[in-house]
C-alpha cells in the first residue's frame, strides 16, 4: 500500500500548481481511480486468503495477554479490521463490470476499508506473532546491584541509551550501554530512565542477545487516533518562504515588500509560513508530551515557550509589514540594475591586442 500510495501521490503532484491547488481535475481523478484499482488487486492477491486466520490468531493472543491500558483499544482495532474484511468480501463477491462507473464507485467505497488494513494491520500481525517467551529477568540482590551500577554510570554520564520500546504489558524497556573502565555492557532498563524508580532487568553481551531474551516490542501508539497516512486531506494552497524572499528581492515599491511579509504572517485557511511554524511547534509539543516521559514533558514545555515567542514575533513582523506598506515609497533610481546580457562586438571590429608578455627574469650568479 505504501508503494501504491507513493505512486499515486507522484501522479497527483503533476496535477497541481506550485501552490498545491489541483488544476487538472480529470487527471487527478484518473490517478485516484488507478490507486483504488491497484489497492483492490493487492488486497485480493496478498491478504484476502489470510485475513480471517490472521485476525483469529491475533484475538487468541490478545486473550492471553495481561491487562494493560492498550488492550481494549487493540480489541477495537481488530473488530474494525474484521468489519472491513466483511465489507471488502461482500463487494468482491459481487464485482461490478470492469472499467464501468459502477466499478469505480465500488472501489471508491472500499478505499477506507483497504486503508484501515494498511494503517492498522501491524497490530494484528504483531499480536499473532506474540509467542516469544522472554527469559526470567534479574531479581533480588542481582537486580539491586546492577541497578546501582547503572545509576552510578548515569550520574557520570556513561549510561548511553540505545533504543526503547513497549512490551505487551505496557511497560517501557530501554537498552543502554553501561560503560565502566573503558568496558561496556548492554543492560535493559524497565521504566523511564529519567524518572525515579527504574530498574535493570538484564545484562547481555550484545544487542542481539538482549533482543532474544527480552519481551518483544509491540507497535507504538499514534498521536492522533483519527489520522491516516493514506487519507490525507487535500494540501492547502501555500506560498513558500523561498518565493516570498524572491518577491522582496524583485520588489521596487514598499508595498510589494510589505505584501510578502503580510503573506508570511497571515492566519486562517491559507496561513503563512510563520503561522505554520507555530502550528508545527504546537504539534511537536503535543507529541513530546504524549511520550509520557520526564524528558518528553520538559521538551514539550520548551516547545510551548518557543511557540509563544514565534507568536510574538509573528505579530511584530505583521506590524512592521503594515508600517512598511504605509511608507508609500519606492527604491531610489540610483540603484540601477546590471544588464545580464552583454552586447556582442561588431563583426569588423579588431579584437584587442593581448597584453605584452613579461620579460624573462635574468638570474645573475
Amino acid at each position: 500500500m505504501a508503494v501504491i500510495d507513493l505512486k499515486a501521490e507522484t501522479a497527483l503532484d503533476t496535477t497541481r500548481d506550485r501552490y498545491g491547488r489541483t488544476v487538472h481535475a480529470s487527471a487527478a481523478a484518473a490517478a485516484r481511480a488507478q490507486r483504488y484499482q491497484a489497492a483492490v488487486e493487492a488486497y485480493t492477491t496478498h491478504l484476502a486468503p489470510y485475513a480471517d486466520a490472521l485476525l483469529d490468531a491475533a484475538h487468541r493472543a490478545l486473550d492471553e495477554l495481561p491487562p494493560a491500558r492498550h488492550t481494549t483499544g487493540w480489541r477495537t482495532v481488530l473488530d474494525g479490521l474484521a468489519a472491513s474484511t466483511a465489507e471488502i468480501r461482500r463487494a468482491l463477491d459481487r464485482p461490478a463490470a470492469p472499467g464501468s462507473a459502477a466499478e469505480h464507485a465500488q472501489h471508491t467505497a472500499l478505499w477506507p476499508h483497504l486503508t484501515a488494513w494498511a494503517d492498522h494491520s501491524a497490530i494484528a500481525a504483531n499480536l499473532a506473532d506474540q509467542h516469544q517467551q522472554p527469559q526470567t529477568p534479574l531479581t533480588g540482590d542481582d537486580q539491586q546491584m546492577w541497578t546501582e551500577r547503572a545509576r552510578v554510570a548515569q550520574r557520570r554520564g556513561e549510561l548511553d541509551l540505545i533504543e526503547s520500546w513497549f512490551a505487551a504489558d505496557g511497560q517501557p524497556i530501554t537498552l543502554a550501554y553501561l560503560v565502566e573502565d573503558d568496558d561496556s555492557t548492554v543492560v535493559a532498563l524497565r521504566g523511564d530512565p529519567d524518572a525515579p524508580g527504574w530498574q535493570v532487568i538484564g545484562h547481555y553481551a550484545h544487542e542481539y542477545e538482549a533482543g532474544q531474551a527480552l519481551p518483544a516490542a509491540v507497535p507504538p501508539g499514534v498521536l492522533r487516533a483519527d489520522v491516516s497516512r493514506f487519507n490525507r486531506p487535500e494540501p492547502v494552497p501555500e506560498v513558500s518562504l523561498q518565493e516570498l524572499i524572491r518577491d522582496v528581492a524583485e520588489a521596487q515599491a514598499a508595498g510589494d515588500a510589505s505584501n510578502a511579509l503580510l503573506t508570511a504572517t497571515q492566519h486562517g485557511y491559507d496561513a503563512g509560513p510563520m503561522v505554520r511554524l507555530k502550528e508545527l511547534l504546537e504539534t511537536a509539543g503535543q507529541f513530546s508530551s504524549a511520550l509520557e516521559t520526564v524528558q518528553g514533558r520538559q521538551i514539550a514545555a520548551r516547545l510551548a515557550a518557543l511557540g509563544r515567542q514565534i507568536d510574538f514575533l509573528t505579530t511584530e513582523v505583521h506590524e512592521a509589514a503594515e508600517d512598511l506598506g504605509a511608507t508609500v515609497a519606492v527604491l531610489p533610481p540610483h540603484r540601477v540594475p546590471v544588464p545580464r546580457a552583454r552586447p556582442r562586438p561588431a563583426v569588423d571590429t579588431t579584437p584587442p591586442a593581448p597584453p605584452p608578455r613579461a620579460a624573462a627574469t635574468v638570474r645573475h650568479r
